[in-house]
């Protein structure tokens, strides 16, 4: 509920306007001197006061008003204040109003006036502050995006905004991290900035893709393996837990881990201990593991290709990434970082650009631009540098052609009101119409409707020579039909 102040040393003033007030669900706080007032907005929160200009050293001067005006707007300089007064002072208002009084009202008061000027201020005072409170956050996050390192990432969006947020808080901590999103979106982007942000940043950062790994050496890449541990170990080989100790493993590609590779590495999470293949020897390492994939493991687990226990071993934290055509504010930044500075985009190519549903996301899109930039004729790029269709739109442009059907158009001879063959069309400035005339007296859009001698003679007869009757039943002007009838070597009589 939102709270008033009223300030008035009328008893009888402060309680009409607080009736009023409290029947429209306002809260209402009353005094009735400045210094109360004070007192009362140093303890209150208020969004709104209501004050008298004239208090007990004189009657009609103002000046203990303005007083009280300039202390409030000193201690709340934002606070919406309607100024009330029985002797209004164009002068006196006409300062105070440029000194940030919302409103300035004479007594008698009209009330639905001041209730609207209550409900307008206030919505205005809530918004002001809910816009200072969001220009704080962004100032913030502009300060803390200033002292990361992103590693080069390039970004326009909300949604990658939050998204970078949230991974610079977590780079803080060594919690298990899980990226979900497509392939292409940038998931290995976000693991670099929670490496390079993080207490680890200056030791080993080791990246496996445990998708492209072959099944049958996926366990010793991972956990290292001993000499004759399979055909072709000559020696012994640490895996990449090892290789990450002390400092962070990313596992791209999660999903694709076997069940049995998915025991040793909950395993690992859990005590950070594991055995290299063919030896019984425990190594014990402390590693950071950062995962990402692109699968549903929800469904991975309701299906049993993905341990549920290591689902949440993993999946500390989830860094959701959205595809690209969910921030379409990504595109041209990801563009422009792309072509460089010696390239710039026609209007065409903008379009196709924002408008094709990039299901390769900013991989697709690095190679669209590279291809661009090889095959340019100009520094100006298009749409088909790119490989893109041109966007067609869903309007008629103003150098559309009128398309006219191909079968003459009848009617009904019971329908009163015959509908014409299109209900409009841009016409370009050169169109020559089906009828010899030009622009300049361009017919309407029944005019345009073809009709042959037959059918005119036919309605003629059948209508008994009625012109009236006639053109409406072809669904044309009367003077539509007379040029026809002209065309044809028709009689009007």
């Amino acid at each position: 509920m939102d709270t008033i102040l009223i300030v008035d040393d009328n008893h009888a003033i402060c309680q009409a306007l607080g009736l009023m007030l409290e029947l429209n669900d306002y809260r209402v706080l009353t005094c009735h001197s400045p210094e109360d007032a004070l007192g009362l907005l140093a303890t209150q929160d208020v969004d709104l006061v209501i004050q008298d200009m004239n208090f007990t050293r004189d009657t009609t001067s103002g000046e203990e008003g303005k007083q009280l005006f300039y202390a409030l707007r000193e201690r709340q300089g934002d606070l919406p204040i309607i100024l009330m007064t029985a002797w209004t002072q164009l002068e006196t208002a006409v300062e105070l109003v440029k000194a940030g009084a919302a409103d300035y009202m004479g007594k008698p008061w009209d009330d639905a006036k001041v209730l609207n000027s209550i409900k307008n201020l206030i919505s205005l005072y809530k918004l002001s502050r809910a816009n200072h409170r969001l220009e704080r956050v962004n100032h913030q996050r502009q300060v803390a995006i200033a002292d990361a390192d992103l590693c080069g990432i390039v970004f326009g969006s909300g949604a990658m905004q939050r998204c970078i947020d949230l991974a610079l808080q977590l780079a803080r901590s060594d919690v298990s991290v899980l990226i979900t999103g497509p392939n292409g979106a940038g998931k290995d982007k976000l693991a670099d900035i929670l490496h390079a942000n993080s207490p680890l940043k200056n030791k080993p950062f080791i990246k496996v893709n445990v998708g492209a790994l072959p099944m049958d050496l996926l366990e010793a890449e991972l956990f290292g393996a001993e000499a004759g541990a399979f055909t072709g170990a000559t020696k012994a080989r640490i895996g990449r837990f090892e290789a990450a100790d002390g400092g962070t493993l990313f596992l791209d590609e999660i999903g694709n881990l076997p069940l049995s590779g998915q025991v040793k590495l909950l395993r690992v999470l859990q005590t950070g201990e594991f055995e290299r293949l063919g030896s019984h020897k425990t190594q014990k390492v402390k590693v950071r593991v950062i995962s990402a994939t692109n699968a549903d493991l929800a469904q991975d687990i309701a299906e049993g290709r993905f341990r549920e226990d290591l689902f949440y071993r993993l999946n500390v934290i989830e860094l959701a990434l959205s595809p690209l055509n969910q921030r379409t504010d990504d595109i041209l930044p990801l563009v422009q970082h792309f072509i460089g500075s010696d390239f710039s985009l026609s209007k065409p190519a903008l379009q196709a650009l924002l408008h094709h549903r990039w299901p390769g996301n900013v991989r697709e899109l690095e190679n669209a631009c590279k291809r661009a930039v090889l095959l340019a004729q100009s520094h100006v790029l298009t749409e088909a540098d790119f490989g893109l269709a041109p966007v067609v739109s869903t309007t008629r442009s103003a150098t559309s052609h009128i398309s006219v059907a191909s079968e003459p158009r009848r009617f009904d001879q019971r329908q009163s009101d015959p509908q014409p063959a299109y209900a409009s069309a841009s016409i370009p400035a050169n169109a020559t119409f089906s009828d010899g005339s030009e622009r300049g007296q361009a017919p309407s859009a029944n005019e345009a409707i073809e009709v042959s001698r037959e059918d005119i003679e036919a309605a003629l007869k059948q209508h008994h020579g009625v012109i009236a009757r006639v053109a409406k039943a072809l669904g044309l002007s009367r003077q539509a039909l007379y040029r026809r009838m002209d065309k044809f070597g028709l009689d009007k009589s």
